[in-house]
């Protein structure tokens, strides 16, 4: 489920990134994705590889990874970001949801550290 106010589109420096055309109200589900989830081995393999860039963690103690499908690899970091989302480990799957309100227009973000609020810095911050 990918609300169909949901694009994709140009965001400048970032490459691609999610936009709404219309106004989001906070807790509001943007989008719901399956996940593809991959052994530890499999993940050594794909940390070769540029899809590296794209996994999740994955499990309670992260020993697995997951791809997601939809557009959750194309959501663009932001250390207060204005979604989060969610892994349900159980039923294979990743929830985006609005943490405040979101206008017609803007980009969506998720903070790549987990919590939207996070201000840990990133790999690519620490360069």
């Amino acid at each position: 489920m990918i609300l169909p106010c949901i694009y994709i589109a140009p965001a400048g420096t970032m490459g691609r990134g999610v936009f709404t055309s219309r106004d989001i109200e906070k807790d509001t589900a943007v989008e719901l994705s399956p996940v593809i989830v991959m052994s530890a081995k499999e993940r050594e393999l794909l940390d070769q590889t540029l899809l590296h860039d794209y996994i999740f963690e994955w499990g309670p103690g992260k020993e697995k990874c997951g791809m997601a499908l939809g557009y959750i690899a194309v959501y663009n970091h932001a250390y207060y970001a204005n979604c989060e989302y969610e892994m349900d480990y159980d039923q294979a799957l990743i929830k985006v949801k609005a943490v405040r309100f979101i206008n017609r227009g803007e980009q969506l973000f998720i903070n790549y550290n987990g919590n939207w609020d996070d201000q840990k810095p990133l790999w690519f911050d620490a360069q």
